[in-house]
C-alpha cells in the first residue's frame, strides 16, 4: 500500500512539473506576442503549483512593466531578488522599475557593518550560506583526519593549522547564516500597491496624515493592528497604512 502512494506522489509531482513547464512555454509566447494580461494568467497559474522560481517572478515582474504596473512590477522584481540575489537581469530591470516610482526616499546612512551585509553578505540567501556551512564542515572534518591519521610531522602540524583555520571559517559562517535567516524571518518588507496614499500617526482615519506615499514605494512592516499595519521608510519615517494597500513580499 504504502509503495501504491509513493507511486501516485511522484506521478502526481511529475505531471505538475510537466504542467508548469508547459503553462510555462505558453506564457512566454503570449508575451512574445503582446498578450501581457494573458501572460500574467498563465504565470499566476505556475504560481499556484508552487513551482516558484526567480525567473518566474522576473517574468511577472516584466509582464506588469510593459503595462505600466509600476508596484506589481517592482514587487514581482523583489520577490525575484528574495530567490537569488545575484540575479543581475532582476537587479538592472529594477533599477529602471524604481525609477518609474514617485517617492523618492533616500536610506539613512548605513554604518561600515551594514553595507558590508548589504553589499557582501546578503547576496547569498540563508539557504546558500547553509551549503557553505556543510563545504566548511566537510573540509574540516577532512583536515582533522588527515592530522589525525598522519604520520609525517610537518604534514601534521599542515593539517592542524589547516584543519582549526577551516573551523573558525565554519563558525563565522555559521554566524552569517543564522544572521540571513533572523532576517529574512523577521523583516517583513512590502511594496505600496496603492495609486496614491495618505500615511497617518495612528491606526485611525481621523488621525493626522504625516506624508504622502505613491504606487511602487518599499516599505518595511513593524506591527499591525486590525486592517492597519505600522511602517517605516528607509529614511526612518514612521506611520500607519491600511492593509490592503500594501503587499508583503
Amino acid at each position: 500500500m504504502k509503495n501504491i502512494l509513493f507511486l501516485l506522489l511522484l506521478i502526481a509531482n511529475s505531471i505538475s512539473g510537466q504542467n508548469a513547464d508547459s503553462l510555462f512555454v505558453s506564457a512566454n509566447e503570449l508575451y512574445r506576442n503582446g498578450a501581457f494580461e494573458e501572460a500574467i494568467k498563465k504565470y499566476k497559474e505556475i504560481e499556484t503549483l508552487d513551482a516558484i522560481s526567480s525567473e518566474l517572478y522576473l517574468n511577472l515582474g516584466n509582464a506588469h512593466y510593459k503595462l505600466n504596473k509600476v508596484g506589481p512590477t517592482i514587487f514581482y522584481y523583489e520577490k525575484a531578488l528574495k530567490l537569488d540575489p545575484l540575479n543581475t537581469d532582476v537587479q538592472n530591470n529594477l533599477i529602471f522599475a524604481q525609477r518609474l516610482a514617485l517617492d523618492n526616499i533616500k536610506e539613512v546612512p548605513k554604518t561600515i557593518f551594514q553595507k558590508f551585509n548589504k553589499n557582501y553578505l546578503q547576496k547569498l540567501s540563508f539557504d546558500e550560506w547553509a551549503i557553505v556551512v556543510v563545504i566548511f564542515s566537510f573540509l574540516t572534518a577532512i583536515l582533522f583526519l588527515l592530522f589525525y591519521f598522519g604520520y609525517d610531522p610537518t604534514k601534521k602540524r599542515i593539517y592542524f593549522s589547516t584543519s582549526l583555520f577551516s573551523f573558525i571559517l565554519l563558525l563565522f559562517v555559521v554566524f552569517i547564516t543564522c544572521n540571513q535567516y533572523n532576517q529574512a524571518k523577521n523583516k517583513k518588507e512590502a511594496i505600496v500597491f496603492a495609486e496614491k496614499t495618505a500615511i497617518r500617526n495612528a491606526p485611525t482615519l481621523n488621525s493626522e496624515e504625516v506624508f504622502i506615499l505613491h504606487e511602487g514605494a518599499k516599505v518595511i512592516v513593524l506591527d499591525a493592528i486590525d486592517n492597519w499595519k505600522k511602517i517605516k521608510l528607509a529614511d526612518g519615517k514612521q506611520g500607519w497604512i491600511i492593509s490592503e494597500e500594501i503587499k508583503e513580499f
